[in-house]
């Protein structure tokens, strides 16, 4: 079975609002995609071996990036694939 993350992959969207002052959350994209100039371009499995964070290859969890605008804020959140 293929797992594919449903936000990367434009099927869905996530609505997240920022935990310090209620705006909404800007979805960055991947963690993995902001390691260096071309992890983007890595296979997202390889990724998850060396990224430092603990069961996401084996929980098929996708790493995002979320941002607010109005407070500068920044968010982890695990995706489910």
């Amino acid at each position: 079975m293929m797992h594919i993350c449903e936000l990367c992959n434009g099927l869905s969207a996530l609505s997240e609002y920022c935990k310090v002052c209620g705006y909404e959350l800007s979805d960055m994209g991947k963690v993995s995609d902001y390691f260096d100039d071309y992890s983007a371009y890595m296979e997202i499995d390889e990724l998850k071996l060396e990224n430092g964070i603990s069961n996401d290859y084996v929980q098929h969890m996708c790493t995002h990036f979320f941002y607010c605008q109005r407070c500068q804020h920044e968010e982890i959140k695990f995706i489910k694939e």
